[in-house]
């Protein structure tokens, strides 16, 4: 029996029974494995893969999680585009992303490319409407965070929930309640900040590796922010890495003052519509970049 040409292979849609599978395409590319990370996009977004024609595994892959009602979303977000290295520069990529953009129909969608990755987006329509910076490092405030006069943080509760998404809702423009109700158990902190009795901001903390993940992170301001990020970085000892919102130029500084160093950029791109809905002043870094 003949091999099927890459461009007659079916895609299908992942579960998290793939797990193993897209995590193994990850290291294939030198990306890390990133399990924990994979589980969450599996079971709160939709994967698509192409599996190998000889068995081995997935060559292609990636998820897509909406948000806004289920049977009319608001954006959808492209994430973990990953095609195996045998299989790079064949097409595949291409295929897989125009597969995503026509069942999106005329849902808006957005993705946090790699200077690697933009092109080809360029190539499928679309536009650079922002840019985020990791950063990287041991978080040392050096006494340079004292408690924001009238905010508090603390560990967030099942009573905080409702609040939480209200906010959310709030300042990323769309219901993400699939999301927010999987952080309890995703994240390994949730804090929210509160003033007035009022919650004012959440961050979580999650693994990935060997470090501390910071996001998502919303905050009413700059100072609610930075009391979240070191709120949660006296619980860790692993190194914190997050990507915020290059426009938060005053965030940027001080975590860069307080042990994070730059890692990259991506540019924050969008197709069908010009820029992300929502309240960018107080969205300060997503959850993951690859669920926007």
């Amino acid at each position: 029996m003949s091999t099927p040409t890459l461009s007659a292979l079916p895609i299908r849609r992942l579960t998290p029974r793939d797990l193993t599978a897209c995590a193994d395409l990850s290291e294939d590319r030198g990306w890390p494995r990133e399990e924990h990370k994979w589980g969450l996009l599996l079971s709160a977004g939709t994967g698509y893969g192409i599996d190998d024609p000889q068995g081995q595994g997935l060559i292609a892959a990636c998820v897509v999680t909406q948000y806004g009602p289920h049977e009319n979303p608001g954006l959808s977000a492209i994430g973990m585009v990953l095609v195996a290295e045998r299989h790079a520069r064949q097409g595949l990529g291409r295929r897989l992303m125009r597969y995503v953009i026509e069942s999106a129909g005329t849902t808006p969608l957005t993705l946090h490319a790699t200077p690697n990755g933009r092109p080809l987006y360029e190539q499928l329509g679309f536009k650079v409407i922002g840019r985020a910076e990791m950063v990287r490092g041991s978080f040392n405030p050096g006494g340079t965070v004292g408690p924001v006069p009238g905010i508090t943080t603390r560990a967030a509760t099942a009573e905080d929930l409702t609040a939480l998404i209200r906010l959310d809702t709030e300042v990323f423009g769309l219901d993400r309640t699939h999301m927010i109700t999987r952080l309890p158990a995703f994240t390994d902190r949730l804090h929210v900040a509160e003033a007035n009795g009022e919650i004012i901001g959440y961050a979580g903390m999650w693994p990935n590796m060997d470090t501390h993940v910071v996001g998502p992170l919303v905050a009413r301001d700059t100072d609610t922010a930075k009391a979240l990020i070191a709120s949660l970085g006296g619980h860790t000892d692993r190194p914190l890495r997050t990507d915020i919102d290059v426009r938060h130029e005053e965030l940027l500084a001080w975590v860069k003052a307080n042990g994070l160093a730059p890692v990259a950029f991506n540019a924050v791109m969008a197709s069908g519509i010009p820029e992300l809905p929502g309240d960018w002043t107080r969205r300060f870094a997503p959850l993951t970049v690859a669920a926007g």
